[in-house]
């Protein structure tokens, strides 16, 4: 996501507190908040893969995803 599009979902949640937005105005500003939502995800997984638990006894112990891990 780049710093124009932050800045444009700045904007247009300035505008939709002080004077409301268009319909076009308000669908661009869920598209774009769905970009934004989407690369946060992104950005987070490739953080959390490579993540490691260092236990006790200073073993190290990938992060895994709930689903992958078969005592939960």
């Amino acid at each position: 996501m780049t710093q124009e599009k932050i800045d444009r979902i700045n904007e247009l949640a300035r505008k939709q507190r002080n004077e409301g937005l268009t319909e076009e105005e308000k669908q661009e500003q869920f598209l774009l908040r769905r970009e934004y939502i989407e690369s946060f995800r992104q950005s987070l997984e490739i953080q959390l893969n490579n993540t490691y638990i260092v236990e006790p006894d200073g073993t190290k112990r990938k992060v895994k995803k709930k689903h992958e891990n078969p005592l939960h």
